[in-house]
């Protein structure tokens, strides 16, 4: 398994907010009526498996497409182009595929000015869109507002727990909230860190903070704060930041947790110290890893954050992301184009399981060789999945979202309160 992309890049993609698009101009389309001469594509160069994939199915499955219209990749390190962006789509000058920023808003403004392809409808004209993965599609409608990029990657959030753990001390897998609390009680009272988190870089401990809250308010609870019709000061909201400062304050995330990073956060996990670990799909590439997985990875289950008590959420809505996705330029496209996006629905899926052992929003159709226990688990939970959230900041502005990870650990520390935590961010969004 290739591990071309380190699991802190997807997870930082998964967190940004302020990455622009990431274009250039390149030569690949023009404005006449045509459409695209290559099958261009701009993407950041630190993702090599998109790029991969893309190649390997050039030459492979969608060979006869890369004959008619050319792959061609260009990469840019992640910097902040967003100006570019809009000058080359006022110029009609995008090329085909572009990587997308990690803010929805570019892009929708792109959409609105007629530049981004609508992927939904193009892909059911072509008769792909039964390639997609319903659990993705509902991912990408709730960033954009409706499905217009390509989820090469896909990655879904839960807690990963070690098995051996758990049952040395008599813990069944919790379901509840409060099952949760009281094995955390009991695993600490052992000795055993119950939940290893990256308090330094913040975004795991408030991925908790929306756990709850989506488990308590359902699905929606975020996208009403985004859109002005509940506020993070609202007692409902103020909860969930209690209830995870409340982990804190009993000690469940072991020492020092605000100076840990997300290396040794992993490294927690992986070497047995830790019993639980909330962490996304992209952890499978150390996971699988034998010289990293001290614990074995026989030894490693996922559950899904459990359900609340009294809640309006269940444990079937599962936090996902795109990583880092693509749009594709409505100027650019034409019927080779359309022959491209089609055999990459069909065929992406399994190609990049089977050779990079990653996960992807498209349905793996075909051979998928054999894969490692813990990926099948996640791709068996994809497969069941229809509703997704997103992650605390997912429809946050850049300061929100500092804001709230710079004092993610002071709420677990003690040093803040759930209430104020909530009113620092909730002010920034305000005057965002």
């Amino acid at each position: 398994m290739h591990h071309t992309l380190k699991p802190r890049t997807l997870a930082v993609l998964a967190t940004t907010t302020s990455a622009g698009l990431l274009l250039s101009a390149c030569g690949g389309t023009n404005s006449s009526s045509s459409g695209a001469s290559e099958y261009s594509l701009t993407i950041n160069d630190d993702n090599h498996i998109v790029q991969q994939q893309l190649k390997s199915l050039s030459t492979g499955a969608c060979k006869a497409q890369n004959t008619a219209l050319p792959l061609k990749i260009q990469t840019l390190p992640i910097s902040n182009v967003d100006q570019k962006v809009q000058l080359l789509a006022g110029q009609n000058a995008l090329p085909v595929q572009f990587a997308a920023g990690g803010t929805p808003a570019l892009t929708k403004t792109l959409d609105k000015a007629g530049q981004v392809l609508d992927l939904e409808k193009t892909l059911k004209d072509l008769g792909a869109w039964d390639d997609i993965q319903p659990a993705a599609v509902k991912t990408v409608e709730n960033l954009y507002g409706k499905f217009n990029v390509m989820p090469y990657q896909f990655n879904i959030e839960g807690i990963w727990y070690n098995k051996k753990l758990l049952a040395a001390h008599d813990i069944a897998v919790p379901t509840t909230y409060d099952e949760l609390v009281a094995a955390a009680a009991k695993l600490k009272k052992a000795e055993v860190i119950p939940f290893s988190a990256a308090g330094k870089e913040g975004w795991p401990l408030t991925r908790l903070v929306s756990s709850y809250l989506y488990r308590e308010l359902g699905p929606d609870a975020l996208q009403a704060v985004a859109d002005g019709k509940a506020k993070l000061t609202d007692p409902a909201y103020v909860k969930a930041a209690q209830a995870i400062a409340d982990l804190g304050k009993a000690g469940y995330f072991g020492k020092g947790v605000g100076s840990i990073d997300y290396d040794t956060a992993a490294q927690q996990f992986l070497t047995g110290k830790a019993a639980m670990f909330y962490m996304g799909s992209w952890a499978l590439g150390d996971l699988n890893d034998k010289t990293k997985n001290k614990v074995g990875a026989a030894n490693v289950g996922f559950m899904p954050f459990p359900t609340v008590s009294g809640g309006k959420g269940s444990a079937d809505q599962i936090p996902a992301n795109v990583g880092l996705p693509v749009a594709v330029s409505a100027k650019a496209y034409n019927s080779e184009v359309g022959d491209w996006l089609a055999c990459t629905a069909k065929n992406y899926g399994a190609a990049s399981l089977k050779e990079q052992g990653t996960v992807s929003g498209f349905k793996p159709n075909g051979d998928t060789g054999t894969l490692p226990a813990l990926t099948q688990t996640v791709q068996d939970t994809i497969t069941k999945t229809t509703t997704s959230t997103l992650w605390f900041e997912a429809l946050f502005n850049t300061k929100a979202t500092a804001t709230s990870q710079t004092n993610a650990a002071p709420l677990v520390t003690g040093s803040l309160s759930a209430k104020d935590f909530m009113n620092k961010v909730q002010a920034d969004l305000d005057n965002g």
